[in-house]
């Protein structure tokens, strides 16, 4: 790891963009800090952005800008007739990685897959608890453990997954960041010295950008992978220079100390559109934001009460104060550009009379409760903390009180999964692979409850629907299910819904080659940046 020292110089080089250099330094103002950087571990956009998509690589990944599936690790695959079999050709020759820490001595071959699957899958495996706690929340939310009947090795090029049923989402969720593949042979010599820890702290890939280091919720430096079995990254040196408030960041941007940044303050929109020195990128965000009830704790058990306080929330004021415009009334728990997306339902009015008479019917009085408010900002919430207090009154109005708490990124992640958790928590999710069940499963499923699935919610009929939607290959009969589930959701409540954002990406007139992603992936070994 760089020393602070180290970092604060290498750090003041890099921030002066408009000076002259031998090499292109490509500056990214950040919004958090990721929780680590073994992608396996977690679910956030932040901790992928750092992790997954600079370091690692996966069989197949996304087509820039699209939520198509193209050639990667893996340079083909067949499927059995019966879609019981996946059988993945890998690239030959692909590197890992050279690093102050780990110099590889072999390339990439069958056991790394296998590695980076079954450490998520077989409990006895000796990474499945290589750190404290770990729940492989996204592997497990997905239902892969019970999906998997085996993976072998049919030779060092060549790799073989079998399912228990068909699963028409398979393929997607092969692409996403949970399933990058990691140096079985980094992981073997960690684990001789005892050191295994480290591989979430000193990540070791295959991917267009090789780590050099980390300074805590200050900078993360990467260098361009000189053995990057893609075409290179036009940049030398990647900085994700951290920082947390979006007023902050907008004055970076402002003052040529960072290339680009994510997630503005909906009031700065109209200023950097107007400054010579910006441009904007925008487009529908594939996501969605919500406040999830634990269903598991009373009063929020009942659905009745969970229906009033819906009734409570003035969902456009939110949207109004917090995007200015650039956002949506949600009313379903996945976005509208997405398909299947059921239109007929109709949303919880907002009434808070009618919301107070519920409360009183359901036998609620002198209701306290607490609503969770994120610390940064994410596509779906720009503030968390303006959100809750517009919730805080609303619900105010109806004789309810609220006290709003909140925690550090990751710590409020952790612990907004306890299945004894208070209140409401309010979250959202960008797709990660385009398909609905990565919403309507990955969020909902009675896999997902204590992880992904923040209302604890595991309603049978719900799960039925979205499980064989998931086994069904025609995608008009998959949207019917789908259709049917959110009708479900609806009836139940399990969530407020609050909004659907666009998705707004200001960077610096140079910068050229960024592709702004339907997943809400941050991603640089494209970029380039022009004299």
């Amino acid at each position: 790891m760089f020393k602070k020292s180290t970092f604060a110089a290498a750090l003041l080089a890099a921030t002066v963009i408009s000076g002259v250099a031998s090499a292109k330094t490509f500056i990214y103002c950040s919004e958090a800090s990721p929780e680590g950087f073994d992608p396996g571990l977690y679910t956030a956009g932040t901790t992928f952005d750092a992790s997954a998509h600079p370091v690692y690589s996966r069989l197949l990944e996304f087509k820039k800008g699209t939520t198509e599936t193209e050639p990667a690790l893996a340079e083909s695959y067949e499927v059995s007739d019966d879609g019981l079999q996946y059988t993945f050709k890998l690239r030959p020759g692909v590197k890992f990685q050279t690093t102050d820490f780990f110099t590889p001595t072999r390339d990439l071959n069958a056991d790394d897959v296998i590695f980076s699957f079954e450490r998520q899958w077989k409990e006895d495996n000796a990474w499945n608890k290589y750190v404290e706690g770990a729940s492989w929340e996204y592997f497990a939310g997905m239902g892969m453990p019970d999906l998997l009947q085996s993976i072998e090795k049919v030779d060092d090029l060549t790799v073989k997954f079998t399912l228990k049923q068909k699963s028409a989402p398979f393929i997607a969720n092969i692409a996403m960041p949970f399933a990058s593949i990691l140096s079985k042979e980094y992981a073997d010599k960690l684990q001789a010295d005892g050191k295994m820890s480290q591989i979430n702290q000193q990540p070791v890939g295959t991917g267009p950008f090789t780590f050099v280091g980390y300074q805590q919720d200050a900078v993360i430096r990467y260098k361009k992978n000189p053995d990057y079995w893609g075409e290179a990254p036009k940049i030398d040196d990647l900085v994700f220079a951290i920082t947390t408030d979006a007023s902050v960041r907008f004055q970076k941007l402002k003052a040529g100390e960072c290339h680009l940044m994510p997630y503005p303050n909906a009031a700065d929109v109209e200023a950097i559109k107007a400054d010579p020195n910006l441009k904007v990128m925008e487009q529908e965000g594939l996501n969605v934001a919500y406040l999830a009830y634990n269903t598991t704790q009373a009063p929020f058990d009942k659905v009745e009460v969970r229906k009033a306080l819906n009734m409570a929330i003035n969902k456009q004021a939110i949207v109004d104060a917090v995007f200015q415009g650039a956002a949506t009334v949600a009313k379903n728990p996945i976005p509208p550009t997405m398909w299947s997306y059921n239109d007929a339902i109709e949303d919880d009015k907002y009434d808070p009379e009618a919301a107070k008479a519920a409360l009183e019917a359901a036998g609620v009085k002198d209701l306290s409760m607490k609503v969770w408010a994120m610390p940064v900002a994410r596509p779906y919430m720009l503030n968390a903390r303006r959100a809750a207090e517009l919730i805080q009154a609303d619900f105010e109005k109806i004789g309810v009180k609220v006290e709003i708490v909140s925690y550090e990124w990751a710590e409020y992640l952790d612990k907004s999964k306890a299945k004894d958790r208070d209140g409401a928590v309010m979250l959202g999710w960008t797709g990660d692979n385009g398909d609905p069940d990565n919403f309507l499963d990955t969020l909902l499923g009675c896999d997902a409850v204590g992880g992904n699935n923040r209302a604890q919610w595991c309603d049978k009929e719900f799960d039925e629907l979205v499980t064989k939607a998931q086994e069904e290959t025609d995608v008009a009969e998959r949207t019917k299910l789908y259709e049917q589930a959110q009708v479900v959701f609806k009836r139940e409540a399990p969530w407020a819904t609050i909004d659907h954002s666009l998705s707004i990406v200001p960077m610096r007139k140079n910068v050229e080659g960024f592709v702004q992603s339907p997943l809400g992936d941050f991603t640089f070994d494209t970029v380039d940046i022009t004299e």
